[in-house]
This record gives structure tokens, C-alpha cells and sequence, in this order.
């Protein structure tokens, strides 16, 4: 079953280049490898109508999750919240749940002396109504899950060790369930003496004969014009472990049978 998924990250670090954006490539990756579809991942600025502008448009087209990136700290410029609040038009209020979750690790942080709850510490309990709070396993301020009609609305920490630990403690649950057990299957394979000029209409040709295969083709150069060297990646879903695999070796034979029967028959060819 199709599970739409598109990524929100927000950060000025971000749009500035100052750091690369690790955690869009790492959700994507992990998305896929259960069976969810990656459509689409929008950056933008810590700014809130940004914000709220970037999820009213995801909202529009209706994917299944938006998981959002960042911006759920204490500092004043972390805004997503107040961003996922005017998108949905929900009053921000203080969530009891999320409040023990930060009573929780403050008192863990100092055994001699008490941390208190200032103001700043405080909002990140202050969700948008009807919110859901996820715990933390690796830091302090909690994930938020939020419904709006059919999609699941989930905002997670920027810090990169805490959103991969509240993807793998909550997150990829949901959207495991959604795909209902579906998983990726992949493999590549080297061309050498090949351009991918060469093989366009090919490629065009075998995506025609064989839809439920995506086939990415990927120049990686050559020293000479006789030693180009290419990767072909054929990738697909399946409910099943074996039928998934039958697959892409079907497809990886089918298309290099193609390829050979265009005259290129010194074509060297191994498993990436």
C-alpha cells in the first residue's frame, strides 16, 4: 500500500550552508528501506509564516505523514510549533504530558541541584491543541504528533541523534503500519563502454515493459572515451521478501538483454 510521505526541515543554518542537511537524507533513506514513499522535501527559514506556508501547501496535496525537521528548542529563534499552529489554526497550549516529559529529564540532568522550569524551558510544552507528545529518548525536548484529516503531522528535534531516536522508537512504527509490512529492494550494477546518451531511449523503452521497476541510471565517469562507466539502479517495492528480489533480477536480466541486443556486446558488466 502506497505511504505518501514529504519532509519539512527548517533551519537558517540550512539555507546559509552552513551545515549540510544530514537528516533529510538519513529520514529518506529509512523511510524507503519500510516501504514509505519520499515525495517531496521543502527547507525553509525559521521564520513562522515560512513555516506555516511550507504545511499548508504539504496539507493540500494530502500525503499520509509531513515529518518536519528542527525548530522545537527553547531558544527563540525555534518556531516550528508556533508555525504547525497557524497552519492549522490551533491555539498553542500547555501540554501536561510534554510538561512531566521535561520535568522528567531536568531532574535527571542534576542530582545536587534542582532545575527550574523557566519560561524558556517551559515552551517546549506548549504545543498546538490536540497535540501528541513523543518522548525523547536522546535529549530533552519532545516530538509532537498532530492529525489533521488523513495525515499525521509529526515535528521532530533538529539535533540528529534525537530525531533518529524518536524515528526509531515512534515514528517508523506509524508509517510501518501504514505500508502494512511493505519493503524496498535495490540493487545496482556497473556498465563500462557504455554513455548513458546511449541507452536513453532504452532505458525509456524498459520503463514502459516494466513499470513496477524504477530504473536510475548514474554516469561515474572514466579515464578514456572507451572506459565510460555507468551505474544502473534498479529499485521496487514488495509485500514480499522473494517476489521483491525475483524482481530486480528479472529486471536486471530483462534490461542487459536489451542492452546486448543493441550490438553491445563487448559491454562489461558486475554487481556494484
Amino acid at each position: 500500500m502506497n505511504c505518501i510521505i514529504e519532509l519539512i526541515c527548517i533551519g537558517n543554518e540550512l539555507l546559509i550552508g552552513k551545515i549540510p542537511n544530514e537528516n533529510a537524507q538519513w529520514l529518506c533513506k529509512e523511510i524507503t528501506k519500510i516501504g514509505g514513499k519520499v515525495v517531496k522535501e521543502t527547507t525553509v527559514s525559521d521564520n513562522i509564516d515560512e513555516i506555516a506556508l511550507a504545511i499548508k501547501e504539504a496539507l493540500k496535496r494530502k500525503p499520509n505523514f509531513i515529518l518536519t525537521s528542527g525548530g522545537l528548542g527553547s531558544t527563540p529563534d525555534d518556531l516550528t510549533l508556533k508555525g504547525v499552529a497557524k497552519a492549522l489554526k490551533k491555539p498553542l497550549k500547555l501540554n501536561k504530558k510534554a510538561l512531566s516529559f521535561l520535568k522528567e529529564k531536568y531532574s535527571k540532568l542534576s542530582d545536587k541541584n534542582k532545575i527550574n522550569l523557566n519560561k524558556a524551558r517551559i515552551k517546549m510544552a506548549v504545543l498546538p491543541e490536540d497535540s501528541t507528545p513523543l518522548y525523547n529518548p536522546a535529549g530533552i525536548a519532545p516530538a509532537v504528533l498532530v492529525k489533521h484529516g488523513e495525515t499525521s503531522l509529526i515535528c521532530l528535534p533538529g539535533v540528529p541523534k534525537e530525531l533518529k531516536a524518536i524515528f526509531k522508537k515512534e515514528v517508523s512504527k506509524l508509517i510501518s503500519e501504514k505500508t502494512q509490512g511493505e519493503k524496498f529492494f535495490e540493487e545496482s550494477i556497473m556498465v563500462r563502454g557504455v554513455f548513458e546518451s546511449e541507452i536513453s531511449s532504452l532505458i525509456n523503452k524498459f520503463k514502459q515493459k516494466y513499470p513496477e521497476i524504477y530504473l536510475k541510471s548514474h554516469p561515474k565517469g572514466g579515464k578514456q572515451v572507451g572506459e565510460s562507466l555507468l551505474e544502473l539502479h534498479f529499485s521496487t517495492f514488495s509485500l514480499n521478501e522473494k517476489d521483491g528480489k525475483e524482481k530486480i533480477l528479472n529486471a536486471i536480466a530483462a534490461f542487459m538483454k536489451m542492452l546486448m541486443g543493441k550490438g553491445r556486446s563487448r559491454t562489461r558488466v558486475k554487481n556494484h
